[in-house]
């Protein structure tokens, strides 16, 4: 078992036992919501796409919390069902709408112009708009990467890629920000 937060380790502690699994999925809840909530959001920019999402997440989470081996941190459990959850919603998004993939970024550039709950500045929106450039995963990695802060490593759990993949990914997201940047006179 690799080494978990005191509350990981209560949360865990209550969800396994069936007089305090309730409380403890409360806890758990209260403890990430917020998190897995942002870090939907960043990816779909919708916040009642992000709001579904993020209650789709609670409902998998409870019903394979059994499931949870504790091989990883909770924390990466719960970010891994978060992004896959945002990888099928986009892909469904753009079959259910047969959109190619500009017109998914140039829908999602318009929620980011009419401020649908973005409270960003300026600087923010045009990163946010350069980001819809990106590919699903790397838009992803610079996520957790940039806005989560997290090491490579911990991403790597979460993604099921290699170090050395991310890093590769980070990096050509990095660039592929600039070029839109530069070649749109945003900063």
């Amino acid at each position: 078992m690799t080494d978990t937060s005191p509350d990981e380790a209560l949360i865990l502690e209550k969800i396994k036992n069936s007089e305090t699994r309730d409380y403890g999925f409360n806890l758990l809840v209260r403890n990430y919501n917020k998190r897995v909530y942002w870090l939907v959001r960043k990816m779909v920019i919708d916040h009642d796409d992000a709001d579904d999402i993020t209650q789709e997440v609670f409902i998998k989470i409870y019903k394979h919390i059994d499931g949870f081996r504790e091989s990883s941190k909770l924390f990466t459990w719960i970010y891994r069902i978060a992004t896959n959850e945002c990888l099928s919603f986009l892909r469904s998004k753009r079959r259910k709408f047969l959109l190619p993939i500009h017109n998914v970024e140039y829908e999602l550039g318009k929620k980011i112009d009419s401020g649908a709950g973005l409270n960003g500045d300026e600087i923010e929106i045009k990163l946010q708009k350069a980001l819809l450039t990106l590919p699903e995963k790397q838009r992803m990695v610079f996520n957790m990467r940039y806005f989560e802060e997290m090491p490579y490593e911990q991403i790597a759990e979460i993604t099921g890629t290699s170090v050395g993949a991310l890093k590769a990914s980070h990096h050509h997201a990095v660039k592929k920000i600039e070029e839109h940047l530069e070649l749109n006179n945003q900063f």
